[in-house]
């Protein structure tokens, strides 16, 4: 699709944003088998879920734009992370293994955090408050998940570090 406008521009987004959630909802579930602590195992459960609502509110969206394909992009971005996260999976110790995880899912809030950002800011500037409102509700999701990561990681690195 050629980008010629805001609007393209956050059908752009909007499009990416699916196609990363799609892949983290394979993904988490991966992680939390491979996770050590309770705590962490925990984490990636519960942003299994969450994540699976942020994909229910971009089907919303998707719903007020007639004849846009959700699925026509494939997050280039968010398959290089999940691959590197998957890498370090196979190659950690187990002693390490957790603080890894914590870094490669930091590393997919941080992507998530840019593009929610992003995408409710077009919202906005196009007149689209109730799209906003959802991007917005998904953003504070993805903050909170990065606080909780490094509350974990707090314990977990210095344990890392012990091994």
């Amino acid at each position: 699709m050629k980008i010629q406008n805001l609007n393209d521009l956050l059908v752009d987004e909007l499009q990416d944003l699916y196609s990363a959630e799609k892949q983290i909802i394979e993904a988490l579930p991966k992680m939390a088998e491979k996770a050590t602590s309770p705590d962490l195992k925990q984490a990636f459960k519960l942003h299994l879920e969450q994540t699976r609502e942020q994909r229910r509110r971009l089907d919303q969206i998707f719903e007020g734009m007639p004849g846009v394909d959700r699925d026509k992009k494939t997050c280039k971005g968010m398959e290089g992370i999940i691959d590197e996260g998957e890498k370090l999976i196979k190659d950690a110790n187990p002693e390490t293994r957790d603080a890894g995880m914590i870094s490669s899912a930091q590393r997919v809030e941080h992507y998530e955090i840019a593009g929610y950002g992003t995408a409710r800011t077009y919202a906005n500037l196009l007149g689209r408050p109730e799209w906003a409102r959802l991007l917005q509700v998904t953003l504070d999701e993805e903050k909170d998940a990065d606080r909780k990561l490094s509350t974990i990681a707090e314990r977990i690195n210095v344990e890392a570090r012990a091994a």
